[in-house]
């Protein structure tokens, strides 16, 4: 059995995106999304359709989330972290 899904969440220098690091390889090459019809990877269509999310990027353990400006991360970051659960948790991928 896998250890327990790890998420810290930084923030970053820019306001409207936020660094979701994880006990986790989720990427082992830099992979932008901004679309969720055309996400190759089911958990960055799940991130995507979140109300405000604009872009995601993934890296080895990290996830970067971009949201609209007038988007609230008290709002996103709960949801955020639910997909990332479901796709990375142990019930996961």
């Amino acid at each position: 059995m896998s250890e327990p899904l790890d998420i810290r969440v930084e923030p970053t220098p820019n306001p409207n995106a936020a660094k979701f690091t994880l006990n986790r390889v989720v990427a082992s090459q830099g992979t932008t999304y901004r679309d969720a019809a055309t996400a190759g990877e089911p958990w960055a269509k799940r991130l995507l359709e979140i109300p405000g999310v604009t872009q995601v990027f993934a890296l080895n353990n990290f996830i970067s989330v971009t949201k609209r400006p007038e988007a609230d991360w008290s709002a996103i970051r709960p949801q955020v972290e639910q997909g990332l659960n479901e796709a990375f948790g142990a019930a996961g991928g």
